[in-house]
């Protein structure tokens, strides 16, 4: 796994949950390396929680000990649920995690149809367009990401919906500007996480803007929803 994605699932798990005697063994040698980070599986009824069961896949490079941080769980609870008597792992091993101990990473992780690539992405989006925003503005910016998932008039894909252009235009500044690429902060991952488990502070607004900077008169006529620091939220006519 990418070592800034290790670092931030043990950022949130470490504010979310104490873990302790964990230890860990690479995988096995031999194994070959990439830098692709493990799947989840999720077996058991969408609405049932309390009767679904989530696996992780094992990828090469990956230890028990950076398992159980990124879902924060002990290292005995995660050894006993899998019958393990050794911390020797191995690719494509499928490994039950716990849930009653599952962080908010975990969690979105845990969907199957959102990527560390998706989280990181939506972030860095939130950083660059809400940084000096309340913590409450950053997760509004991520929720009208979410938003747009669930319109017709929008992609399907967090990636596919911060990337679209139109005209030859980008839908967003920082896209067009190159800022997206810049490091998130804590703030916004968390911001991030918060608006993926459905936290909307906008109240389902499809668009924002920053009305002493937008030059667009367009969007100027959209209904308003909110406004949040310095972001007016607004949906379609």
């Amino acid at each position: 796994m990418n070592k800034k994605y290790r670092k931030i699932a043990v950022l949130l798990a470490v504010a979310l949950a104490v873990t302790s005697g964990l230890m860990g063994v690479t995988v096995a040698a031999g194994e070959t390396s990439d830098d692709g980070a493990g799947s989840l599986e999720l077996d058991g009824s969408e609405g049932d929680r309390s009767s679904s069961e989530i696996y992780y896949t094992v990828r090469a490079g990956d230890t028990l000990y950076q398992i159980c941080q990124d879902y924060a769980v002990s290292l005995a609870h995660l050894m006993r649920a899998n019958n393990l008597t050794s911390t020797v792992i191995y690719p494509n091993q499928k490994l039950l995690i716990p849930t009653n101990n599952i962080t908010p990473y975990g969690a979105v992780l845990s969907r199957g149809d959102v990527s560390r690539e998706d989280i990181m992405l939506l972030a860095r989006l939130i950083h660059a367009e809400a940084r000096g925003e309340s913590f409450e503005g950053k997760v509004a910016v991520g929720a009208v990401i979410i938003n747009r998932l669930a319109s017709p008039d929008f992609p399907k894909s967090i990636r596919e919906v911060i990337l679209e252009k139109n005209s030859r235009v980008y839908q967003f500044t920082p896209v067009q500007d190159g800022s997206i690429n810049l490091e998130p902060d804590e703030d916004s991952i968390k911001a991030a996480l918060e608006a993926l488990m459905g936290r909307d502070p906008t109240d389902g607004a499809l668009f924002f803007y920053n009305p002493k900077v937008a030059e667009d008169q367009w969007i100027r006529t959209l209904p308003v929803l909110t406004r949040i620091g310095n972001h007016v939220f607004a949906t379609k006519v």
